[in-house]
């Protein structure tokens, strides 16, 4: 998956960018508070996305 196509999903389900780090951008689920560290690849491996996805409490597509 690439990896604006997961921020855009991120972003559509309500997340928001929390902080830069310096390989990954942190987002945030406002509704769990949950964070998680997203990488700054071009791809990102399916299974990474969907953990990110299932983690911040969203439903993967």
């Amino acid at each position: 998956m690439k990896r604006s196509e997961l921020v855009r999903q991120l972003i559509q389900a309500g997340c928001v960018l929390h902080r830069h780090g310096s390989r990954h951008d942190i987002y945030l689920n406002p509704m769990t508070r949950q964070k998680q560290p997203v990488p700054r690849h071009a791809e990102v491996d399916e299974a990474l996305a969907k953990h990110i996805m299932k983690y911040l409490g969203l439903e993967a597509k």
